[in-house]
């Protein structure tokens, strides 16, 4: 059953998708001779990474970290995405698949079931984590 994920939330999984999946998944969506627009071809830069501490919540900057980034327009809808690295192709595909998420054309629902499967991967890797962290804890005695 396909579960539907908010833009943010679909920019955020996409940004974690596998380059060949992103790919093919976005060749599959243009098959249908739709127009394609870059509005900004893939750039790469560096942008600053920020993150939460989990006790106190205090944002802080943790350094600098290299992204790229495209838009584009896909019948009428414009399509953005943000990712790690310097990879041109898989960022302009992320692009081409979150305007085709937008115009609820033929693949929408393919590209929910593609986030679908990047939240499972992500929701093991960090179940695996915490389980090579368990050992590690310290639990205290409350002493009355």
């Amino acid at each position: 059953m396909t579960h539907v994920v908010s833009r943010e939330q679909r920019c955020a999984l996409l940004a974690e998708a596998e380059r060949e999946e992103l790919v093919a998944l976005a060749d599959a969506c243009l098959e249908d001779g739709a127009g394609v627009r870059v509005l900004v071809a893939p750039e790469v830069g560096c942008v600053t990474a920020q993150v939460r501490e989990p006790v106190l919540a205090e944002r802080f900057l943790l350094g600098d970290v290299l992204a790229c980034r495209a838009e584009v327009e896909l019948a009428g809808h414009r399509g953005w995405a943000i990712r790690l690295g310097d990879d041109r192709a898989a960022v302009l595909a992320a692009a081409v698949l979150d305007a085709e998420a937008q115009s609820g054309r033929p693949r929408a629902a393919e590209i929910d079931r593609l986030c679908e499967r990047v939240a499972r991967r992500r929701a093991e890797r960090e179940g695996q984590e915490w389980a090579e962290l368990a050992p590690t804890v310290v639990e205290f005695e409350e002493l009355t």
